[in-house]
């Protein structure tokens, strides 16, 4: 009987506690809520060597344009590896828009990814691109599945 009653009074004990840790309805309001960073990628249709060509980069948040984002970064990189440029400032040209200037040496697949943040949101969005003529291993790449922009939100050690 002893027992009996000890267990019926931890069990109510345990409930007494747990009821204390349940959260409030109003509890996600409590948070700050991020408001999502969005970039708009402008690649031109067609890119050429041994001249500089300019990537232009939107960024938008809570419909509005970005300026002065807190940090807006790139990385290139061409897809046979004869290119990997370190992650550099992109250039703040005014109302939300951001340059990337390069000249390539050589024709071929390339990857572009940004590292954006602004209050709270950080988005690294990747995007592929064609520099002159793309060899038949490149499109044969790009038509396996290869992801052809992703966006999303990461941590980002600035």
């Amino acid at each position: 009987m002893i027992i009996k009653s000890r267990i019926v009074l931890t069990v109510l004990l345990a409930a007494l506690l747990l009821s204390a840790c349940t959260a409030s309805p109003d509890a996600a309001n409590r948070y700050e809520k991020e408001i999502p960073l969005i970039a708009e990628v402008n690649i031109p249709e067609t890119l050429s060597i041994h001249q500089p060509e300019t990537i232009e980069i939107t960024l938008t948040q809570d419909g509005q344009r970005v300026p002065d984002a807190d940090f807006v970064h790139y990385e290139l990189w061409s897809n046979d590896g004869s290119l990997r440029d370190p992650m550099t400032d992109a250039v703040e040209v005014g109302d939300g828009v951001y340059t990337v200037t390069k000249t390539f040496d050589k024709e071929g697949l390339y990857f572009i990814k940004l590292h954006s943040g602004n209050n709270g949101s950080i988005i690294i969005p990747q995007k592929p691109f064609a520099v002159g003529k793309l060899s038949e291993d490149e499109l044969a790449y790009l038509q396996a599945g290869t992801p052809t922009f992703q966006e999303g939100t990461a941590e980002h050690h600035h």
